[in-house]
C-alpha cells in the first residue's frame, strides 16, 4: 500500500499549513555521510503520483519521483553529517544534525514537523511527531526518504570516478556492509570516508 496524507490532513485542518516531512538515509553505513531530507507539500495537495519507502522502489523509478516531488512541493532541502561526525558523536546525534540541518535550510519554515522514527531536541515536542515507518505511511516523510535516498547515492556512485576510492566500489554498495564491501576493506584497508567505529564493532562479529 502506497503512502498517503492521513497523517497530514488532520494537522492542515489544524491550522499547520506548512508541514515538513523528514526522513535519513545511510545510518547503517561503513562509510560516507548520513543525509537528510525535508519535503514540505502543498496545503491539502493532490499528488498525481504515489510515494512510498525509497528502499522499496527501483532506482529508475526513485529518479522519476525525484522530479515529480521537486515540481510539486512547496520547498525541499538536505542534511547531511560526515563520517567523522559520526565518528565523533555517534549516529543518533550526527542524524539529529543532519535532520537539523534540513530543516533550517528550507526557504519555508515548518509549523509541524513529521519524522521518520525520531523525535528531534532542537524542535518543541508539539510541533513534532515520530511516526514509526513513516516513510511508508506518510507522503511528507516518503517524499523526504526519496530525495534523500537518490542524493546520497549519487554522492557515493560519484566516488567511483576518484582514482583513490574506486578500488572500494562505494557505488555498487553505497557504503553498507557487503561482502563485497568487506573484501574491499580487506585487500585496501580503510579509507578517509569509512566510519572507523563502525568497522571496528561490525568486523568484531564477522
Amino acid at each position: 500500500m502506497a503512502a498517503s496524507f492521513e497523517h497530514e490532513l488532520p494537522l492542515w485542518e489544524k491550522g499547520y499549513l506548512h508541514i515538513a516531512g523528514l526522513d535519513e538515509v545511510g545510518r547503517g553505513a561503513w562509510a560516507g555521510p548520513v543525509v537528510t531530507a525535508a519535503v514540505v507539500f502543498p496545503t491539502n495537495a493532490q499528488l498525481d503520483f504515489e510515494l512510498d519507502d525509497s528502499k522499496k522502489l527501483s532506482p529508475l523509478k526513485r529518479q522519476k519521483l525525484v522530479i515529480k516531488i521537486k515540481e510539486t512541493a512547496l520547498a525541499y532541502s538536505y542534511g547531511f553529517m560526515s563520517n567523522e561526525v559520526i565518528d565523533r558523536y555517534g549516529i543518533v546525534p550526527a542524524t539529529q544534525r543532519a535532520m537539523h540541518m534540513a530543516i533550517v535550510t528550507l526557504k519555508i519554515k515548518p509549523t509541524f514537523h513529521l519524522i521518520d522514527a525520531f523525535l528531534l531536541p532542537t524542535i518543541p515536542e508539539s510541533n513534532q511527531r515520530a511516526i514509526i515507518k513513516g516513510d511508508a505511511i506518510s507522503n511528507s516523510i516518503a517524499a523526504a526518504s526519496i530525495l534523500a535516498k537518490e542524493y546520497r547515492d549519487d554522492l557515493m556512485r560519484e566516488l567511483d570516478t576518484n582514482d583513490s576510492m574506486s578500488k572500494y566500489l562505494f557505488g555498487k554498495h553505497k557504503g553498507y556492509g557487503t561482502k563485497q564491501h568487506q573484501e574491499a576493506i580487506k585487500e585496501h584497508g580503510l579509507c578517509t570516508l569509512h566510519r572507523k567505529t563502525f568497522i571496528s564493532d561490525s568486523l568484531k562479529k564477522r
